[in-house]
This record gives structure tokens, sequence and C-alpha cells, in this order.
């Protein structure tokens, strides 16, 4: 049975993130998967333990290999793909949710309303929800 919670979404959403990330990025795989390592590391987003290659992020697409894919890379390709200038936007529940999980890991917020000012404005409307219930997740595991 398929997990619903709210991270369960998170994982689900991940390949979609990163398809928009191969997708939007102009450069050949190989390359696109430099930049998200490289970007990680300098922007203090994750460290990879390697660069991986073009092949590997073409996987990461894949719904099937969700949990395959290291938090790093989904931090990165949304701080990326949120500076875009072709402002992108997540295409389904569960990739908004990844965007929204990311967004909040990649920076420090006083509260919710301060994370969703920070969005670009296209993003405010559809990441208004993930962003809550990424808000209520993440005060969640502070109780743990």
């Amino acid at each position: 049975m398929p997990q619903r919670g709210f991270y369960a979404k998170v994982r689900r959403g991940l390949p979609a993130l990163i398809r928009q990330w191969l997708t939007l990025g102009q450069a050949d795989t190989d390359r696109l998967a430099l930049l998200l390592a490289e970007t990680a590391r300098v922007a203090k987003l994750g460290t990879p333990e390697a660069t991986p290659s073009g092949a590997t992020l073409i996987a990461w697409g894949d719904p099937r290999c969700q949990e395959e894919i290291p938090l790093w890379a989904g931090r990165t390709a949304t701080f990326l793909l949120v500076q875009m200038p072709a402002r992108p936007m997540p295409a389904s529940d569960d990739e908004a949710c990844a965007w929204a999980y990311c967004w909040l890991r990649n920076r420090d917020f006083a509260d919710v309303q301060a994370a969703e000012q920070a969005l670009p404005k296209h993003l405010r409307a559809p990441l208004a929800g993930p962003l809550r219930a990424a808000w209520a997740d993440r005060q969640g595991l502070r109780l743990v």
C-alpha cells in the first residue's frame, strides 16, 4: 500500500523535480549533473560524495527511483529552478510538495509567512498549500 504522508509525497515528487532540471537546464546531461553537484557544494545545500553522471541524473528522473535520489539533488534542483527566468512551476501535487520541502530545507525562515514571501511571485499560489504542509511537517519533526 503506497504511503500517503507528506514526506511520501515529497519522495514521489523528487523525480519530477529532477526532470524539470533536466528539461530546462541548457546543457547535456553530464554537464547538468556536474552543475547540480557543484552548486550543492558551493551553495552548501549538501555534500555529494561524488559527482553523478548524466545517466544517474536521468535515472533519478524515473518515478521508480524516488528512494534513490539524495536530498541534496532535490534541494539543489529547487535552488536552481526558482532562479530561472523561464519561471518553472511544479506540475503535480507531489512535485509541489517536493519543491516546498526543499525550499524550507534550503533556508531558515522565522515562520511560514516569511517562507512564502521569499518565494518568487509566480510560485506563491502553487506552493501555498504544500508550503504550509511542509512547515507543519518540519515543526512536527522538531518535537521528536
